[in-house]
């Protein structure tokens, strides 16, 4: 099933992790083209969908998408992390879902400026209500401070002198597009195609991207605030990207499960991450980072 060339991943491991074939309540708090709503809604007539997203683009697709089951959805254009604000009655809640990647239909976008290797605005924003962009840290932010972004979210070595080039290409002619920052990147790291490595671009891409949307913060006190509201029996899955979100959800539900002498809230499902089988990344390549962890709530 896809759309817009979206694929949702682990689809058949998430919804089992969730045990989404349940009476009640299902929130999907990343909702994007709604690929693992549409299959929980489909596939259990008694399941009721919240679902949220921060892309308002992604959001109307959504909402198309989920029409045939209007009467069972209700959509917030909203970050997850507000939804403990939002008032939702949690004791009907069965499931909860985190996909965290970026979608197909945002990454194919070049005027999102996400992908490095489609030349566009440097602008990654999920929420296009911020004001904060890629091209405005690239302005304003000072050297070192561009350093730690690409050396702590991004895990890339010689970020002194990725940081030094974009400060000194800042000043001399500007830095405003995709390719721009790619050609600086590519010339720093000396960069050549070479099987089973990654591009450079990728992780200083995605290093800017989590700091324009603030991916990592309140992510593990979100699952802590979710774990105490909802009933036992709930169930939480979780799909990761990169290390620095899997590293946050794993040491969370851990610490959810009593690892540092308190009760524990949940027990984890997954003792080892599970990843997109050889079937899956067939189909979709952009599956093979994706890394999904489950707990259930006691």
């Amino acid at each position: 099933m896809t759309t817009h060339g979206h694929i949702p991943v682990l689809l058949t491991e998430a919804l089992t992790c969730l045990d989404a074939g349940r009476e009640g309540t299902y929130i999907d708090c990343t909702l994007g083209l709604a690929g693992h709503a549409v299959e929980i809604l489909k596939k259990n007539p008694r399941a009721k969908l919240v679902g949220c997203d921060v892309d308002e683009e992604a959001l109307r697709v959504a909402n198309e998408r989920l029409q045939p089951f209007a009467d069972r959805v209700r959509l917030f254009h909203s970050d997850f992390r507000y939804l403990p604000e939002l008032g939702l009655d949690l004791t009907d809640v069965r499931g909860i879902l985190l996909d965290l990647g970026l979608s197909s239909f945002q990454l194919d976008a070049p005027e999102r400026g996400f992908s490095h290797s489609l030349d566009g605005p440097l602008d990654m924003r999920m929420d296009l209500r911020s004001k904060v962009t890629a091209l405005k840290i690239l302005e304003k932010y000072s050297e070192p401070r561009l350093e730690k972004i690409f050396r702590d979210y991004g895990e890339l070595r010689g970020t002194r002198r990725l940081a030094r080039e974009i400060v000194k290409r800042r000043k001399l002619a500007g830095l405003q597009t995709t390719g721009q920052l790619r050609e600086i990147i590519e010339r720093v790291y000396k960069w050549r195609p070479q099987q089973g490595k990654i591009h450079p671009a990728a992780k200083a891409f995605q290093a800017l991207r989590i700091e324009v949307n603030g991916e990592l913060q309140g992510l593990g006190e979100f699952l802590e605030t979710m774990a105490a509201g909802v009933r036992p029996g709930t169930r939480f899955a979780a799909i990761s990207f990169h290390s620095l979100e899997d590293r946050i959800i794993k040491r969370t539900f851990l610490r959810l499960a009593g690892s540092e002498g308190g009760l524990p809230v949940v027990k984890i499902l997954t003792k080892k991450p599970i990843i997109a089988a050889a079937a899956e990344l067939a189909v979709n390549p952009r599956a093979h980072s994706a890394k999904l962890r489950a707990a259930e709530r006691i």
